[in-house]
């Protein structure tokens, strides 16, 4: 019997439907000589810093760094009974190796290899590296499944990185939290770089002085003519003065064709960009649902950082485009051009993965249930398929140069001669009736006929005030675009990766920002709050520069590809942290609370940490699983929990019966008890929580 474990249960479905293990047992299905088993994402993680030592429960300076001279793992609670049942297959007899199927990546690796190993397993290992869930693609895989050490250097890379966020997140955290007290102040890898590029662009729009500038704009009857800028309006006054029902002359006309060229397929930051601009879809967002299309076997593998597909995929791409061109029956080869699959084949460009592209499961969409958001983003990969191998946009430009009364002035104007790929984002803006923020200089009129030397009667001349603009404001499709590049000018130009983090994690890092109270959205834009920009003035360039982030991610690369020492990067990082610690130990009393009180409301019952009113209510900063801003299902008000922390009574109105009514009751806090329950998705939760005596009130009592 072959072990085959993947990440989720229904990857897990999927690929014991077509390899013919349909027989359903308790957290694994069986069949054709094959055992199917499942994650839930990561069953393993690193334990927490008091594991290793009882004394770095309590944050103090005097701990620092943490550094543990060997790493250990433990079983995530919630998920110890899958682990059970992934660890008892691994050691049964009738298994002779385990295939690795989780996500074809760095993380899916990681998520596997720690299973195995912390299950104390040594069986061989296969692994199936594959792009798409669609049928053949997993019988082609199980065809070609690899030996699991050629991905030995990819599980190291896959550790290092764990080790390093581990490393600088814990260290960097506490260390700044207990140098400027009370608020815990996040640090991380990625994310520190990434808040310190949003600060810096809102420094800039703060600090922006807008400057007037004057235009002056003829009006011939058929098209606009604009002269240079003035900053002194009487001057623009004066030409308008004197232009003004003058007559003017053509000094020249200068027509060049132009053409743009098609856009290259998606990879997922491009994708999560355009639903972003277009949709206004989060980075998250985007990433669940085409996540969830791959689970549907409709598109490919999400998580890729290559536009290209490798050369052998001519076919596919052409079968796939051909499904694609049913739904836009009426684009002919003369509006989009000649087909070219050519130019989106490239081998050497792609890496762990190709592009995303739809899969010729759509010709079967009717039949599958997908949500809105998921459609939409089907539609854009497909109608980028089709602009990737459709032709140029190509079009006239035109610039004219009028001379009235000695001054010269300009007009510009553009002429579509063929729209080539842009007739598919055309059409996929019509179908949802949305406006593509990068719409704007395309849609300038084409100039009248004129030739040299004609005049043009009787002009009318206005003065237009402008003023220069401050820079835009991030957006996530500005700041993926940033994080992609970020650091790219210091970089190699052979480097193998830039930029900070990966396509797959940007959109999670984006999440902690706003999450941690970094950072807010306000609208499409990106906005760092009051207590991000005092963070990134405090911390130092060695923890918020994208330039060494981005060397990192660099490095964790040809380290995946065996060009890179493991022990030498984590030297690195083990030196910057302890070089970081030693350089700052201590505050000047007038900064030490800049960041305000964190609000303690008392001690944890459980661990006698501090219980802290954050942003998503009570909670207890040792993390210790310990629940405090509920009962019984129902918010507590701040001065509930108070009461409850100093072990009184609190009166709470509307509690849920189990008849689905509500009543009142004293609730009396007697010890703290464990809490375990199931949820729909097989997820098991534990916790711990208040446990309560109840007492009714009578009928006089008053107390709310």
């Amino acid at each position: 019997m072959e072990l085959v474990i993947t990440e989720k249960p229904s990857v897990a479905r999927s690929i014991a439907k077509v390899i013919g293990a349909d027989e359903p047992k308790e957290g694994y299905l069986e069949g054709n000589g094959y055992i199917v088993s499942w994650c839930y994402g990561h069953l393993i993680e690193l334990v927490y810093p008091e594991e290793y030592d009882p004394s770095y429960k309590h944050w103090t300076y005097g701990a620092l760094p943490i550094i543990p001279e060997t790493w250990k793992y433990k079983v995530k609670r919630d998920t110890a009974k899958q682990f059970n049942v992934l660890k008892w297959l691994m050691w049964s007899d009738d298994v002779e190796n385990v295939i690795c199927a989780t996500d074809a990546g760095r993380e899916g690796e990681l998520i596997f290899r720690l299973v195995y190993e912390q299950a104390g397993c040594n069986k061989p290992i296969k692994r199936l590296w594959i792009s798409s869930m669609e049928e053949r693609a997993i019988h082609d895989g199980f065809k070609n499944l690899k030996p699991g050490f050629e991905y030995d250097n990819l599980y190291r890379s896959a550790v290092c990185r764990q080790e390093a966020d581990w490393l600088v997140g814990l260290n960097g955290t506490r260390l700044f939290t207990v140098l400027y007290r009370n608020k815990v102040l996040k640090v991380g890898r990625v994310q520190t770089p990434t808040l310190a590029m949003l600060v810096e662009r809102e420094t800039a729009i703060r600090d922006f002085k807008k400057i007037p500038y004057y235009t002056v704009h003829l009006n011939t009857g058929g098209m606009e003519a604009v002269s240079e800028k003035y900053t002194d309006k009487a001057m623009a006054d004066e030409v308008a003065h004197i232009c003004n029902g003058a007559d003017a002359c053509v000094k020249s006309v200068d027509y060049e064709y132009k053409s743009v060229t098609q856009p290259k397929l998606y990879d997922l930051t491009t994708l999560q960009r355009d639903a972003n601009r277009i949709f206004g879809f989060t980075a998250k967002k985007t990433l669940e649902y085409t996540q969830s299309l791959y689970e549907k076997k409709l598109c490919t593998y999400p998580r890729t950082d290559s536009q290209y597909l490798s050369d052998d995929m001519e076919g596919t791409i052409g079968e796939v485009r051909g499904i694609i061109k049913a739904s836009y029956p009426y684009l002919t080869e003369e509006t989009a051009g000649i087909t070219d699959l050519k130019r989106v084949l490239n081998s050497k460009k792609v890496t762990d993965h190709h592009a995303i592209i739809p899969t010729v499961e759509i010709r079967n969409l009717n039949n599958v249930s997908i949500s809105e958001g998921e459609l939409k983003v089907l539609s854009l990969i497909s109608a980028r398929v089709m602009a990737a191998t459709s032709g140029k946009y190509e079009y006239r430009s035109a610039k004219a140069v009028i001379i009235c009364e000695g001054i010269e002035f300009t007009a510009k104007g553009r002429a579509v001669i063929k729209e080539g790929f842009k007739a598919y984002e055309r059409v996929l803006r019509s179908t949802y009736k949305v406006r593509d923020d990068n719409e704007g200089e395309e849609d300038a009129k084409a100039l009248p006929f004129i030739g040299e030397g004609e005049i043009l009667p009787g002009v009318k001349a206005a003065v237009v005030e402008s003023y220069t603009k401050p820079p835009a404001h991030f957006t996530e499709d500005s700041l993926l675009q940033a994080m992609e590049k970020a650091g790219a000018g210091d970089t190699d130009d052979d480097a193998e990766r830039k930029g900070l983090g990966t396509p797959a994690t940007r959109a999670d890092i984006i999440e902690k920002l706003v999450k941690d109270g970094f950072v807010r959205r306000d609208k499409k834009q990106m906005i760092p709050t009051e207590d991000g920009e005092k963070l990134i003035t405090i911390l130092p360039d060695v923890v918020k520069s994208p330039k060494l982030t981005a060397d990192w991610e660099n490095a964790l690369t040809l380290m995946a590809k065996g060009r890179y020492d493991p022990e030498q990067f984590m030297r690195g990082i083990k030196n910057m942290i302890t070089e970081l610690v030693k350089t700052y130990h201590e505050v000047g009393e007038e900064n030490r609370n800049m960041f305000g009180s964190n609000n303690v409301l008392g001690k944890c019952p459980k661990c006698g940490g501090d219980v802290i009113n954050g942003k998503f209510g009570p909670y207890c900063s040792e993390k210790c699983g310990m629940t405090i801003g509920k009962a019984f299902g129902k918010e507590l008000t701040e001065e509930q929990v108070k009461d409850l922390l100093e072990d009184k009574k609190i009166f709470v109105q509307g509690l849920k019966s189990k008849k689905g009514g509500t009543y009142d009751a004293y609730l009396i806090p007697d010890g703290i008890q464990e809490y375990s329950y199931t949820k729909n998705d097989g997820t098991q939760i534990n916790g711990f929580q208040f446990k309560f005596n109840m007492e009714f009130p009578k009928k006089e009592d008053k107390e709310a």
